[in-house]
């Protein structure tokens, strides 16, 4: 099997702690080229902390981590610490991991990579506030042509916003980097809170992951057990929605996935509705259709899949 070369960019975060333990138990599948992170639920000093800790948790210190942006392009940080603790690991031991930290601004090593590639060669998945990819684009026009895909999460339609009543965190936290992203005409596929809260951590589920009793294990289950607080709590159902996996889930599995492409953009501008992804998904307007937008998930095989990587 032919590995994809992949650049993730995080913001750890419980979800995207667990979306990292999955990408980094596919070494035959994936060629990561480095993890970069972006301050968003928690700031940069522990986002990048975050996933050094995942990379030792997993056995991979073979790959890199580099620290981007510490805020957004215009706006003020907003952090989550409400949904994933003090640590935005919480429910998992967090110390001061040994693997380095790369010097290399992440947005630097963005550019870098991507122009010292072929065209259509690197995918990159963006799973926090897309400033890093973003700043990149604004900054180097010419790393257009080297992506081959981007799969990013966030966004939403059908389930309206998780922090405002119009916007996802995500976009909400950037906008304006995201709008970039949105216009680069790259093939893009966009994982929205329309499939991730199909991908529900039920209790069921928690138990079938501490069956696999390794140490990644006991460290997803005590995660998701302290994430599952706040949005059963928020949602009224049974767990919490594993938002950022989803990505990881749809290049492995995209089978799984039904999407649509529309024509997606974000709203820049508005106070009341900062951050709306604005679908047209029925295709009322001659806009050009720029993303594939997913709203569909088979979450028995989703987690099925889950479980039987983290077994690794």
């Amino acid at each position: 099997m032919n590995q994809r070369k992949i650049i993730i960019d995080c913001d750890p975060g419980q979800d995207d702690a667990v979306m990292l333990l999955m990408a980094l138990a596919c070494p035959d599948e994936f060629d990561i080229l480095g993890i970069t992170t972006v301050a968003g639920n928690v700031p940069l000093d522990l986002t990048q902390r975050n996933a050094r800790i995942m990379c030792e948790l997993a056995g991979r210190t073979d790959v890199q981590v580099f620290a981007g942006c510490d805020k957004p392009m215009r706006h003020e940080l907003i952090t989550a610490e409400n949904v994933h603790g003090k640590t935005g690991i919480d429910g998992v031991t967090v110390y001061p991991p040994t693997m380095p930290l790369q010097d290399q601004h992440a947005v630097d090593f963005i550019i870098e990579t991507l122009l010292g590639s072929e065209n259509d060669s690197i995918t990159l998945v963006p799973t926090g506030p897309l400033t890093n990819i973003g700043q990149a684009m604004a900054r180097q026009p010419d790393i257009l042509p080297r992506i081959k895909e981007i799969v990013l999460m966030g966004g939403a339609m059908r389930e309206g916003g998780n922090t405002t009543p119009s916007a996802e965190f995500n976009i909400l936290e950037d906008p304006d980097a995201a709008q970039i992203v949105m216009q680069c005409e790259r093939p893009l596929t966009i994982v929205p809170l329309d499939v991730t809260h199909q991908a529900l951590v039920s209790q069921k589920r928690i138990e079938q992951i501490r069956a696999l009793d390794t140490p990644v294990g006991a460290a997803v289950v005590g995660m998701m057990e302290f994430f599952n607080r706040f949005d059963s709590d928020k949602y009224g159902s049974d767990g919490a929605p594993l938002h950022d996996p989803c990505t990881i889930a749809y290049l492995l599995e995209p089978e799984l996935f039904e999407g649509k492409m529309c024509n997606v953009e974000i709203e820049t501008g508005s106070p009341l509705t900062r951050g709306h992804t604005a679908v047209d998904f029925w295709g009322v307007t001659d806009k050009v259709r720029n993303a594939n937008w997913l709203y569909k998930l088979d979450a028995d095989g989703f987690f099925a899949l889950l479980i039987d990587r983290l077994k690794s």
